[in-house]
């Protein structure tokens, strides 16, 4: 069975020596020093690493069961999902008045991140029910919010989003559920969702759902999609769960992963629903979910390169195969172990850089929103904005890769579920998919992000890495590092100049290349967090440290990401700079 060990120690890193993030003047953010964000790493590492990772393979075999129209989660998860609960997990970003430790979403994001990589389809839970939370605090009336908040910032009762119908995924307009209006103003919603993560279960009193739908006689298209709260049971006065909702579990979705998520059919029969937000307005309400659930799967990305990465490790240094062609490492043995092999190290070298880079990011994109929302800024809420779309397509694409890397170094004990690791690879798989397939994530960011507010906000990150490169520009123990940023960024900037001169004349020239631009993108966002890593252990070497080696092995890690890995900005530059001329070239019968 596979292990889990909470990267503390990397976590504390980033937050600390990268980051510095308890003199930050974000509020909230003075309370973050190192002996307490290590405390609270420790605790959810012991949690994650005792309780839940060893149930990530049960959830995996047993998956969930529909049975007389009850949903059954896997043994051992409602012991587990009340040990959550006790902890105070769930809410540990979220009010303090709903029952929350209004912790900042930085350290929530960390935790995140160890729940994740333990055990994802459970995580997903109290993450579903994180997010539906967060919309109802948005957007709700202080009604609703008095009414849900509490117990689903406890988790008592938990939440889902709801979208996705039969014949419409990516284009909501197309749906067809129906919301009538009613004379005590409530609303009767009919119609199904499919693809509904944590639709039901047997681990909370209550499930509330936030469902997109159309009132009759609205505008057409997605103009015309208004966001309701319809839980599994109306909720009495008394704020006790009351009589059961017209709403049904059809079927539970068999899927490729995640098989411990209860992933269910919806059938909604004219179920109540409470109208949340404006009418109308439904995708503006749905979309404070949509983008916290984003930044959250792009983390579930690297969550499960952690995972694998460290079960490859181990793997790669106990079995014995073959010799080190440069000379006998393991006399006394059959042969040398796996790691010796210049091969398997640029596998694990690809899969640490990236973990290790792609934590460095995700850390810093929750800063940002934490400086939006605490703070008020503007230009940060403006950046994570931008981010948004990389963080989440750039990361599950590279981390789906990097279970692959993983599996790869079992050879075909990689293959077989003896060894767990096609789990990794199954489970990462759905992050690429929802919450926005990613090659919608690249068209969201050529087709809007780029030019939002006037290209305020690539902007201001091209003038974020160039005063970085002019800043360390001198320093000869960041050469490494900034050679290869500033001409990866150049790259960058001359992909988004192509767009400016062709993609008007012609939109696929832009479309075309956006994938290609996503991942351009990703490599600069890591290859800047790699210039800010090696800055703060090339600082903390100098100045004298009782732990050398950790930092001299952060560097040797960056290093290898600056050589290795940060050139494919050329190459993608090069894919989107010949335009959509052999992408669009043969006819749609042609295939």
């Amino acid at each position: 069975m596979p292990s889990y060990t909470a990267p503390v120690k990397d976590m504390q890193f980033v937050l600390h020596d990268v980051l510095d993030v308890s003199k930050s003047d974000i509020p909230g953010y003075a309370e973050l020093e190192s002996d307490f964000t290590n405390a609270v790493l420790e605790e959810a590492g012991k949690l994650t690493g005792d309780i839940l990772a060893p149930l990530n393979a049960v959830g995996d075999q047993e998956g969930c069961r529909l049975e007389n129209g009850i949903v059954y989660t896997p043994t051992g998860f409602k012991e587990a999902f009340e040990q959550v609960k006790e902890g105070g997990w769930t809410g540990l970003d979220m009010p303090e008045e709903y029952g929350g430790q209004n912790m900042p979403y930085v350290l929530g994001t960390a935790v995140g991140e160890m729940f994740s990589g333990s055990n994802q389809a459970f995580t997903m839970y109290q993450g579903l029910t994180h997010g539906a939370a967060s919309a109802i605090l948005a957007h709700g009336s202080e009604e609703q919010k008095n009414t849900y908040l509490p117990k689903m910032v406890s988790c008592e009762w938990t939440g889902t989003m709801n979208l996705t119908e039969p014949h419409c995924g990516t284009d909501l307009g197309l749906m067809r559920t129906k919301a009538e209006p009613q004379d005590d103003g409530t609303y009767k919603v009919s119609g199904q969702k499919i693809f509904i993560s944590a639709g039901d279960h047997d681990m909370s009193e209550n499930v509330i759902h936030l469902v997109l739908a159309k009132v009759p006689g609205g505008p057409e298209g997605i103009k015309g999609v208004s966001l309701f709260i319809v839980p599994k049971f109306i909720v009495n006065e008394d704020g006790t769960p009351g009589q059961r909702n017209g709403v049904s579990v059809g079927n539970i979705e068999k899927k490729m992963g995640i098989h411990g998520n209860s992933t269910c059919v919806l059938n909604y029969d004219e179920a109540t629903g409470y109208l949340i937000g404006d009418l109308n307005k439904g995708m503006r309400a749905m979309f404070t979910m949509m983008n916290e659930a984003r930044l959250g799967v792009g983390m579930q990305g690297l969550a499960q390169a952690e995972a694998a990465y460290q079960n490859a490790v181990i793997y790669a240094k106990e079995r014995l195969q073959g010799r080190d062609v440069t000379g006998t490492k393991n006399p006394d043995g059959p042969a040398d172990p796996l790691i010796v092999h210049p091969d398997i190290r640029r596998s694990l070298m690809d899969q640490k850089s990236f973990v290790e880079g792609a934590r460095a990011f995700i850390l810093w994109g929750a800063t940002l929103i934490d400086q939006a929302h605490r703070s008020g800024d503007k230009d940060a809420d403006g950046l994570i904005s931008l981010l948004t779309p990389v963080i989440k397509g750039f990361l599950t694409d590279e981390g789906y890769d990097m279970t692959v890397k993983a599996q790869q170094v079992y050879g075909g004990h990689g293959y077989i579920e003896e060894h767990g690791m096609s789990q990794f690879t199954r489970d990462a798989r759905i992050a690429m998919i929802y919450e926005g397939a990613n090659g919608v994530q690249a068209l969201d960011l050529v087709g809007r992000k780029l030019a939002q507010d006037g290209g305020k906000h690539v902007m201001a990150f091209f003038d974020l890495v160039k005063n970085f490169c002019k800043e360390n520009g001198e320093d000869e123990a960041m050469a490494d590092f900034i050679g290869p940023l500033k001409a990866a960024s150049k790259d960058l900037q001359a992909a988004g100049m192509y767009f400016m001169q062709n993609g008007m004349k012609n939109p696929n020239h832009a479309l075309s290349g956006s994938n290609d631009f996503m991942h351009l993108f990703g490599h600069v966002c890591l290859g800047l967090m790699w210039a800010k890593m090696a800055k703060a252990a090339t600082s903390a070497l100098a100045n004298g440290t009782s732990d050398a080696a950790f930092y001299e092995t952060k560097l040797a890690t960056g290093r290898y990401y600056m050589a290795r890995r940060l050139p494919a900005t050329g190459m993608h530059l090069a894919r989107i700079q010949t335009g959509a001329d052999t992408v669009m070239a043969l006819d749609a019968e042609a295939f």
